[in-house]
């Protein structure tokens, strides 16, 4: 539960904090998409006169025990969770060692978090090494949260593993409001979805952090995105971010903060807020953060009794740029290869003929994903025309699939849905194929084939093979497009 809980900011309120001062009048039009503004807003005091701090200023101005922070300070921060993975974590332990000692004690057992996730699931002897290397070290530290796997044959029968770095930190409640929270893996901004600043380090850095606690960042500046309008039925949290990926370039926020608010976005469940945040980062953003609500409250209720504190954008806050958005107007979209800022509507493409699908990863395998393609294929009752590999991110996930009932199916759970509609029997747990991984990965694309997925890139070779075709869509999108054998507008199955 939070303690010293600071009241969330309503809708009315935004409305009204939505136009801060600036030197040049922001339109109060609502369209689909407003240019920035070109010019920088500088923040200026005066003597010891506060001025107003965004979201991401305050949580990084507490952290570094400063009373205020301006965009390009250069601070030190008190780091609150810090996590790694099998795939930077070797990497990151080796620098601890080097730097600090053989046997020198990281800072903090209770606030790493150490999560095998990426390539699990092979018989590549160094991907086994590397979960190997995480097991002694965490053996050798008594760190409190290692989600360790053994049994590679049968996932369940190891109770601690969980499966994708980003979902599982969600689940197990290492995300809560105005915290800081490191990853070595760049979608750690998911986790700004709860109100926090969360972004991706280098092995150097986290080496640092493994001592310390500390790190030393740039404040960055804010861009902030103002999303209102009912959300058409039809469309996900894939299609708002593919939008403004679309509208800003995939450098389009480098190195700054990406504030999400508005009334949609209010709307919007936790796992759909994660969707939003996890791909700040290919738009060469430093984080995401959406402000806490009681949404954001509801879901932590069960998850952490770790006390916390949200923070919220002051009314006068300086914001580099503001970007308002009519949801209610937004089509379904889909990023054609190879970069996620391709932008097309998925009507455009009704021509392109795919070979696969793929369901999965911490962008498009949570709980949420799956309820959604399980949708499509029931209310189309058909069944799918291309191989549709479905991933969960984790353990909870995969127990959802085959225990949740769907929503207007009169009980069927997605497991069910699936295998009526033809989809391979879900897999283990795991990143998958979201990276490519090494060549007997579930699902890894050894040939130049076109696929659909709900991943977050689509460079050459991200999924495998460099001559593969990825367009990244929504799990409505994605489900459609299996049941077509062509890039599919959902909209021709959901009424």
């Amino acid at each position: 539960m939070a303690s010293s809980l600071v009241s969330s900011p309503t809708s009315s309120f935004l409305k009204k904090i939505a136009f801060h001062k600036c030197k040049k009048q922001v339109s109060k039009k609502i369209v689909s998409v407003m240019a920035p503004q070109q010019s920088e807003r500088k923040t200026y005091t005066t003597g010891s006169v506060k001025t107003g701090m965004t979201m991401t200023e305050k949580i990084l101005a507490r952290a570094s025990e400063k009373q205020q922070l301006n965009p390009g300070d250069n601070v030190w921060v008190n780091v609150d969770i810090l996590m790694t993975h099998d795939v930077c974590g070797p990497g990151s332990i080796g620098i601890f060692k080097k730097e600090f000692g053989e046997k020198a004690k990281v800072w903090d057992r209770e606030k790493i978090v150490i999560i095998p996730d990426h390539y699990i699931f092979t018989s590549d002897e160094r991907a086994n090494r590397n979960v190997d290397i995480l097991r002694d070290f965490c053996g050798e530290q008594n760190i409190k949260y290692f989600y360790d796997i053994k049994d590679l044959s049968n996932f369940k029968a190891n109770p601690d593993y969980k499966g994708v770095c980003h979902v599982a930190l969600a689940q197990e409640g290492h995300c809560r409001p105005g915290e800081v929270l490191l990853g070595t893996d760049s979608h750690t901004c998911t986790a700004g979805a709860f109100g926090q600043f969360a972004t991706g380090i280098g092995n150097t850095d986290a080496g640092f952090v493994l001592g310390t606690g500390k790190v030393l960042l740039k404040v960055p500046p804010t861009l902030r995105f103002v999303m209102d309008g009912e959300m058409p039925h039809y469309l996900l949290a894939k299609d708002l971010i593919l939008q403004i990926i679309g509208e800003i370039s995939v450098a389009g926020a480098t190195y700054k903060s990406m504030e999400f608010v508005g009334t949609t976005v209010e709307s919007l469940n936790m796992e759909e807020r994660m969707t939003l945040c996890n791909m700040v980062v290919e738009a060469g953003g430093k984080n995401g953060v959406v402000p806490a609500d009681s949404t954001t409250f509801k879901y932590l209720e069960d998850k952490t009794s770790v006390p916390y504190e949200p923070v919220y954008s002051d009314a006068q806050a300086s914001f580099l740029s503001e970007y308002r958005f009519d949801i209610s107007k937004l089509e379904p979209l889909v990023a054609k290869p190879h970069s996620p800022d391709n932008r097309a509507l998925a009507r455009e493409c009704k021509d392109v003929k795919i070979d696969r699908v793929y369901i999965g990863s911490c962008t498009g395998g949570k709980t949420e994903d799956f309820l959604a393609a399980a949708k499509v294929f029931l209310a189309s009752g058909k069944k799918v025309k291309v191989p549709t590999f479905l991933v969960p991110a984790t353990q909870k996930v995969w127990m959802d699939i085959y225990t949740l009932p769907v929503p207007g199916s009169g009980g069927k759970t997605c497991s069910q849905i699936f295998e009526e509609a033809g989809c391979d029997t879900p897999a283990s747990p795991s990143c998958g194929a979201c990276l490519g991984g090494p060549k007997d990965t579930y699902a890894r694309m050894n040939e130049p084939k076109v696929c659909v997925s709900t991943t977050n890139r689509n460079f050459p070779g991200r999924m495998g093979h460099k001559e593969g075709q990825i367009y990244l869509a929504s799990p409505y999108t994605a489900a459609a497009s299996a049941l077509t054998s062509y890039v599919t507008d959902p909209r021709e199955f959901l009424c």
